[in-house]
Formats: structure tokens, sequence, C-alpha cells
């Protein structure tokens, strides 16, 4: 599934959050979204996923419009997966995964043997198998973290849009949830602080700042020194390891005298680069 967004814009209490951002992901595509707290990734992955109205601007999936589309219609499309979200009961961990089974059912019939299946397999893929019968509050946040996805995987979307999901999760884990991302037939849009795991892990990275989108493309594109530095406030570069295997190498923070110039008040979009070009 093609997700894409003209002009959106969203802001808070009248103070601008999302700024006119423009965005393609392709068919099968597993994108990172990069950005500093407060950049505006959260708030961009709610407005694509159909949770915030914009002010502004249009987002499609397919070509098609979805600004009057029903949740469960979105639902069937795209899945979701927030920072840090559970039920307010306590449920199994096998039930929670059953919630993505929902947008597929009405309220009076419960789960058939197909959703069953569907719970199953999304536990297997994030290694939960053994702690379906387990309730939810027993979980560590790793743990549920793993459950969340595998919710998301149960939805069997066309889409994933995923905000941090390697929050809370050991080395392993989010090593084995990012070549899942990777590996995985649909379209991925994923916002990430660890860029090493950006560079290795996603084709495409989009880099955010203040709320617009002023990069686009391959890492080496996005991740550049001058980005580094400006962006995130770091003395850094994109390396390779004697593996041959992408990462971020950091020197250290730049101190306030020696960050490049801000820019002027209220800056007009840098250019966003593509893939391809410099």
């Amino acid at each position: 599934m093609r997700i894409t967004a003209e002009g959106l814009s969203w802001a808070a209490s009248g103070t601008p959050v999302v700024r006119g951002v423009d965005l393609d992901v392709a068919p099968g595509e597993t994108v990172g979204l990069l950005g500093p707290n407060g950049s505006g990734k959260s708030s961009l992955l709610r407005c694509l996923a159909g949770l915030r109205a914009p002010d502004a601007g249009t987002v499609r999936y397919d070509g098609r419009t979805v600004h009057d589309w029903s949740a469960r219609k979105i639902a069937r499309r795209i899945a979701f997966v927030e920072q840090d979200s559970g039920p307010g009961t306590d449920l199994r961990v096998a039930d929670v995964v059953g919630l993505g089974r929902t947008p597929f059912r009405d309220s009076l019939r419960g789960p058939d043997a197909t959703d069953r299946a569907v719970v199953a397999a999304a536990l297997d893929r994030v290694g939960l198998t053994a702690l379906a019968g387990r309730s939810w509050k027993g979980l560590s946040g790793g743990e549920r973290q793993r459950a969340h996805i595998a919710r998301a995987l149960a939805q069997q979307p066309y889409g994933l849009l995923l905000d941090e999901p390697t929050n809370h999760l050991d080395v392993r884990h989010q090593l084995e949830l990012m070549e899942l991302l990777a590996g995985t037939p649909q379209t991925v849009l994923v916002a990430l602080h660890d860029l090493t795991l950006a560079a290795r892990h996603c084709d495409r990275l989009l880099l955010m700042h203040r709320g617009r989108l002023i990069a686009s493309g391959t890492p080496a594109a996005v991740l550049t020194p001058e980005h580094l530095a400006r962006i995130f406030e770091v003395d850094a570069e994109l390396a390779t390891d004697s593996l041959g295997r992408l990462s971020v190498s950091y020197r250290g923070p730049l101190r306030a005298t020696a960050l490049p110039s801000a820019p002027a008040p209220a800056p007009e979009p840098l250019p966003v680069l593509r893939q391809g070009t410099s």
C-alpha cells in the first residue's frame, strides 16, 4: 500500500506541530522517521493513521483520500503502534493481541478459528507464544511492547505505522523487531531515536525538525555530519564498521557555541533532499 501526505499540517492549541509535510512511502518500503523530541514525529504518525484530523492537507492510501473514512475502514488497512498504551482491564496476552481482529468482526461475534490462528501466528512472530495465557499486568515493559506489535500484526494490515517501537526492548529484541519490519511485505513507516538501527534496517529515512520534513533519502543522504550537528546537536558521522554495516559514530555532544548558525525566526522550509540527489 502506498501512503502519501500532501501539505499536511496540524496544530495543538494554536501552536503548529506539523507544518506542511509532503511524503510518499511506496508499497513494501520500510521508511524510518527521525528527528529530536518535539519535532512532530508522533503527531505526524497519528494524522497518517486517522487518529487526528489535520488542519490542512490530505492523507491518501493508494491514492484514495481517507479524511471521511470510518475508523473501522482505516483499521482494515493501517495498524498503528503507539509508544505506550495498554488495555484498561487485566486481559490475557492472547486477548490483547486479539483486539487486532476487532475491525473484522461485529460486536456480537466472538473470535472464530481464523481469528485464533491469526493471533497465534502474530504471537509467534514476536516470540510471545509461551506468554499467551499470562496476565497483561504480569508483563514487563518490553513484553508489553512486543504484544502491541503482535496486536498490530493480527490486524493483517497493508501498512504499519509505529511510534518508537524499540522503547523498552532489550538489544536482542530491538534487532529482531527491526529485522521483522525490514522483511515484512507491508509498507512500514517507523519513528526511531536509534539512528544506527534506522541506518541499518530502513530503505529510506525521513528527517523532521520543528514540524517540517527537511530531508528524505538514503541513510547516507540524510545522516550527514551537517544534519547530525544542526538537528541532533552532536558531533557525529555515518560510518561503516568492519563487517560492512552502517552505524552512526558519535564523538560527543556539541556545545552551544559550536552549533551551526540557527535559522532565522519563522524559517522557510528547507529543500527536501530526495534519494539520488544532492
